[in-house]
């Protein structure tokens, strides 16, 4: 038998957290389940690991991230006395603002295209979402110029634009899977060549890289809506690069209020405040009255996070006192990713309702949100509102009204490619069996409605 040497590196490590064995196998687990990955980890594998074993497949990148979490710092796998990856990636890959972000992007939509697995199933890091505070004051321009290639000017910015803003609206009508491995490879080639022509202006160069961005950010929602946290991450902090180098009036605090907001998604709160706070600093003044309001709403939800109540309303009443004063406004197609604001303030502050427990508001608010946005162009999102809606009746007892709703929120899904609609649905039949125990009729009706969709949609 070939007797392992002891991981030392690991188990100093490890002792330096003050958990047991057990305690780091659920903290790597938790880490996993961040991106739909389930792992069997127990103190065993754990003590396995300090003696010498080497973690199978994504799990030495959750066990790295699980530490830095707790210790407060970036833990590499080199540090961990693990080397580097079998097959040689890149695990840092995008998770800086250091390198030229049109390489890095073409590095990682390659990697996403072919799908492979480092990245499908990397972890969120903490570590690298402070890396846009740190910056903040920093200028990107890291995005190579080339002194040959084509000539680009306003028209072929507009082509591209045109393109990505036809994928946002399929995205948002379709899930974020339909066209996906489409859009990347879009990404990495035509917006790719986009940035790399000579411009017939600064202005055009500027408009290029704010079309980039877009594009990067919404390949980045195409990996939240998989549940590809890590990867969504990487593409955001590109889409933050570009959006910085092209200075485009509150393009980079918008990415920042979208790295807020994912973070506030994987309960994460440790730098969502700030970077909600920067990103709309960033923007103030800058933006017009109805983008500004929608930095004031990502703002309340973090400070309802944070259990600050008063401040949390207080930018509520902002948010929506912006709406109106800006109705007239031409909002920029980077600020219309979730569609009409007004529809996203009202999502966003039922959000805030629901994180401070106040249950008759926030299902309201989930209504009014659903009935902003048109159905035919904004199917998953409104699905979801209405998902949220009925959780919220159901909190209130209202378990028919509630039933109503659900089975509204599956009719809208028809259609829909998206992981997270297919979780939405799931969780609701488990939320169903105490009602279904009941004898609730109701409740067994939309049972077997959903049951009925998941088969349909595996």
């Amino acid at each position: 038998m070939t007797q392992r040497t002891a991981n030392h590196r690991l188990k100093k490590l490890i002792d330096e957290t003050g958990l047991a064995y057990d305690g780091i196998a659920r903290a790597v687990k938790a880490v996993a389940s961040e991106s739909r990955q389930r792992l069997g980890t127990n103190k065993s594998a754990v003590h396995h690991w300090a003696c010498g074993a080497v973690p199978d497949g994504a799990t030495p990148g959750y066990l790295a991230e699980a530490l830095s979490r707790r210790l407060g710092r970036r833990i590499s796998r080199e540090d961990l006395g693990l080397g580097t990856p079998a097959g040689g990636e890149d695990e840092s890959i995008g998770l800086t603002l250091d390198f030229d972000p049109i390489e890095t992007l073409t590095a990682i939509g390659s990697a996403d295209v072919n799908r492979r697995r480092f990245l499908a199933a990397s972890a969120f890091s903490m570590a690298a979402s402070v890396l846009p505070l740190e910056s903040v004051q920093e200028a990107a321009a890291r995005t190579r110029s080339v002194s040959g290639g084509a000539l680009a000017g306003h028209a072929d910015v507009a082509a591209v634009r045109d393109m990505v803003k036809l994928f946002m609206d399929m995205d948002e009508r379709h899930g974020g899977q339909h066209g996906r491995s489409a859009f990347v490879q879009y990404l990495i080639t035509d917006v790719r060549d986009l940035c790399r022509a000579r411009f017939s202006s600064e202005e055009a160069r500027a408009e290029a890289l704010s079309v980039a961005s877009a594009a990067a950010h919404l390949c980045g929602w195409k990996a939240y809506d998989s549940g590809e946290q890590g990867l969504a991450q990487r593409y955001y902090m590109q889409s933050l690069g570009l959006a910085r180098e092209s200075q485009i009036p509150g393009q980079d605090g918008f990415v920042m209020r979208t790295m807020s907001q994912q973070g506030m998604k994987l309960h994460r709160p440790e730098h969502c405040l700030a970077l909600a706070e920067s990103g709309w600093e960033k923007a103030k003044g800058r933006v017009d009255a109805q983008v500004e309001a929608l930095f004031a709403v990502t703002h309340a939800h973090a400070l309802a996070k944070t259990g600050q109540r008063q401040a949390a309303l207080a930018d509520v009443d902002r948010a929506h006192a912006a709406l109106a004063a800006g109705a007239d406004d031409e909002v920029p197609f980077w600020a219309l990713v979730w569609g009409p604001p007004a529809a996203t303030v009202h999502s966003r502050t039922a959000k805030v309702f629901e994180t401070l427990g106040d249950c008759p508001n926030s299902a309201g608010s989930y209504a009014t949100a659903a009935a902003s946005r048109p159905r035919a162009t904004y199917a998953r999102i409104i699905a979801l509102d209405l998902v949220a809606q009925a959780e919220q009746q159901a909190k209130q007892g209202g378990i028919e009204q509630a039933c109503a709703t659900w089975s509204r929120a599956i009719e809208t899904m028809a259609g829909v490619r998206s992981t997270r609609t297919l979780k939405a649905v799931r969780t609701l039949r488990s939320d169903l069996r105490p009602y279904r125990a009941r004898g609730v009729r109701a409740a067994a009706e939309l049972d077997e409605h959903a049951r009925i969709f998941l088969a349909h949609h595996r």
